[in-house]
């Protein structure tokens, strides 16, 4: 093989390679840099923070912030059509009430691969968890929770004997994974952090808001 060939093949390996994993070094997220993301982008609800490869897995840290929830008894919000050409939403989760569900509880969502645990930091709501995602609708392949914020996920109202809780700050929540859980009886707003080991890595590689870069 010829130098140039050599080289070039070791470029193209270079080029393909993932990159190292963060296992010989800490990795920091500050106060100041989350309040700094909050601060920036008040508009949005979920935000991945940095996606850190350690090695036999990667974890992801958010921080969310949620606003005063509806009127439980207001009619839901219509969905969004989709786009022009975008292909059309993929169902998941029941499709009817099972026998004996408690009363639906807007806003649901579970995620295939990812557990989660919330951290409350400030504010206060109640955190529902387990039953089932009723007429759910898959997350895009190319879309910000499958890339970003969880990878796939199944969103809809939840259905079915789930469990309700009032979290404050301090409080600590795991989910694990396949578990469909959402908030409900926000009075103000409830902000937590969302730690997400990542062990198919399906998000993306060394991700960082782009406040904290």
């Amino acid at each position: 093989m010829s130098f140039r060939l050599a080289a070039g093949a070791l470029a193209l390996m270079a080029a393909s390679a993932p990159a190292l994993a963060q296992t010989d070094r800490a990795t920091d997220i500050t106060n100041e840099q989350i309040q700094k993301v909050l601060k920036e982008y008040p508009n949005s609800t979920d935000h991945t923070l940095k996606v850190v490869d350690l090695g036999a897995y990667q974890v992801s840290v958010a921080v969310v912030k949620r606003g005063a929830t509806r009127d439980p008894n207001a009619p839901p919000p219509a969905r969004p059509a989709p786009a022009a050409g975008a292909p059309a939403p993929v169902p998941c989760g029941v499709t009817a009430m099972p026998a004996g569900s408690k009363p639906a509880a807007p806003g649901g969502i579970s995620h295939d691969f990812t557990d989660e645990t919330y951290i409350v930091i400030s504010g206060s709501g109640t955190l529902v968890t387990g039953g089932e995602v009723l007429n759910g609708r898959r997350s895009g392949p190319d879309s910000e929770v499958t890339k970003i914020l969880n990878g796939p996920s199944c969103s809809g109202a939840i259905v079915g004997n789930y469990v309700a809780r009032v979290m404050n700050v301090g409080d600590i929540s795991f989910i694990p994974a396949g578990l469909a859980h959402g908030w409900t009886n926000i009075g103000t707003e409830v902000t937590y952090l969302s730690v997400r080991p990542d062990p198919k890595r399906v998000l993306e590689h060394g991700y960082v808001h782009p406040a904290i870069k």
